[in-house]
């Protein structure tokens, strides 16, 4: 425990930092959402991703995809580090690689918020913009560049097999420690390692478990979603582990945000919303039965969008809104 004292500049060894680090990565609550569960027989259940330590689910995976790449001899000692990410993996990798002495440079679209840029730097990260237009597509590609051309490695969240891994081993574990029987499960779909992973382990346990997708509506930014819509299929998603998939719009994804914030208490971040948004309409096609959301990260990197300052949670809120659709096979 002595290396999380250490000063921020102190390199340790491998073994060191990964014990000071992976106590506090993962384990995450698994908390019942009873004040905005439907009336009928559905209890809905969020996994608080947002209390890893940068403050997303991207750490479970990037702590164990540079544990697996020095292990290897990927990734050498003082080696550059390059990835291409909409602010939350970004922010892990900048946190874990200076840890371990590593040089990190994060490939952004220049459409995220504000606050990502700042803290990628305040982790003394060196951020490479994109234009917006581009989004994560051209980011990869860039990242993917600069580790060609510089030497750097390239920790690919996107393809990395060690994502999905992560997800099947840890987060879904502890949801079922905490919850044995899980009969829907809805999540975003990023780089589909979390859908992909948690979803398998979830379906092993109960065959009868569905599986939901939420992703943005064409043209729609939603930070860390991907629309597939656009062209873009993510490697690691596994896209026939899926019963359904909800396509999402901005409104619902800030409304259904602030909703959980004013009803429990939980400062989520939109993707949450979106979550939240189709756990609802998931829940009005189950019946009854145990929902599991996952809710990706935190607001306080969306607080520059002032989506929380408006009086009423529930000005906004229709549960069914017939631009949303849902797709089911």
């Amino acid at each position: 425990m002595a290396r999380a004292a250490a000063a921020p500049d102190t390199v340790g060894t491998m073994t060191e930092i990964t014990d000071a680090i992976a106590a506090l990565v993962g384990g995450t609550p698994l908390v019942e959402l009873a004040q905005v569960a439907p009336e009928y027989g559905v209890r809905f259940f969020a996994k608080l991703e947002g209390q890893n330590p940068t403050g997303s689910v991207k750490d479970r995976i990037v702590l164990r995809m540079l544990q697996r790449a020095r292990e290897l001899g990927a990734l050498a000692p003082g080696q550059a580090i390059v990835e291409a990410s909409t602010g939350n993996t970004g922010l892990a990798v900048a946190m874990l690689g200076r840890r371990l002495g590593h040089p990190v440079e994060i490939c952004v679209p220049e459409s995220v918020y504000p606050e990502i840029g700042r803290l990628l730097r305040a982790h003394h990260a060196t951020v490479r913009w994109v234009p917006r237009q581009a989004g994560i597509k051209s980011a990869l590609e860039v990242a993917a560049r600069v580790a060609r051309e510089e030497g750097a490695f390239f920790l690919d969240q996107f393809g990395n097999e060690e994502n999905v891994r992560t997800h099947y081993e840890t987060t879904a574990h502890e949801i079922l420690e905490a919850l044995p029987r899980v009969d829907a499960f809805v999540a975003g779909i990023g780089t589909g390692g979390t859908i992909t992973g948690v979803g398998r382990r979830l379906k092993e346990a109960n065959p009868h478990c569905r599986v939901v997708g939420v992703e943005p509506r064409l043209g729609v930014h939603l930070q860390g979603l991907t629309s597939l819509e656009e062209g873009f299929i993510p490697p690691l998603l596994d896209e026939s582990l899926l019963d359904g998939k909800l396509l999402v719009g901005n409104r619902h994804a800030v409304s259904h945000a602030r909703r959980v914030l004013g009803s429990e208490g939980l400062f989520v971040g939109i993707s949450s919303g979106a979550v939240m948004h189709a756990a609802m309409r998931v829940a009005s096609r189950l019946g009854s039965g145990n929902v599991v959301l996952i809710f990706a990260d935190g607001g306080a990197k969306y607080l520059s969008t002032e989506i929380w300052e408006a009086a009423d949670p529930e000005a906004a809120y229709d549960p069914e809104d017939p631009i949303d659709d849902v797709l089911w096979w």
